[in-house]
Order: C-alpha cells, then structure tokens, then sequence
C-alpha cells in the first residue's frame, strides 16, 4: 500500500512539472511572436520612409506622403498580427 501511495505521489509530481514546463514554453513562443511583430512592424514602416524619401527625392511631395502612411498602415498590420499570434500562444496553454 505504502508504495502505491509513493508512485501516485511521484506520479502527480511529475505531471505538474510537465504541465509547468509546458506552460513557460507557450510563454515564451508568445513572446517571440509579439516580438517578431514588432520587428515586422518596424521593417514595414522604415521600408515605407525610404521609399519616402526617394520620391521626395525626386520632387513627387504626394506621392512621399501616400509612400508614408503605406508604410504605416502595414507596419501596423504586421504589429497587430503579431498580436494576434501573440494571443493564441497564450489561448493553447
């Protein structure tokens, strides 16, 4: 009897580290995805400025503007994506 009790109890033991460990990977990709977005986010936008500054460049000050708020708009997209991602990590655990 006396060792049932103990495999029972070294059974529960290691359920809850695994369903510990599990929880802090989840965490941690959820992070990376956030993460991931962000730099996406910020990707989209510089690429947008640049090309920005090219039409700026060539006197098109329209088009520069329309160039920038593109880049904003998807930066944008890629941040709310990733927290999108983000979320369902966070959903699985």
């Amino acid at each position: 009897m006396r060792t049932v009790m103990m495999m029972v109890a070294m059974v529960g033991v290691c359920l809850s580290a695994g369903m510990m460990v599990s929880a802090e990977a989840g965490e941690t990709k959820a992070k990376m995805e956030k993460a991931k977005g962000e730099v996406k986010g910020e990707f989209e936008e510089m690429k947008g400025e640049a090309k920005a500054m090219h039409e700026e460049l060539k006197g098109n000050d329209t088009k520069a503007e329309l160039e920038r708020a593109k880049g904003k708009v998807k930066g944008a997209g890629e941040r709310a994506k990733g927290k999108i991602n983000e979320l369902k990590e966070k959903a699985k655990e």
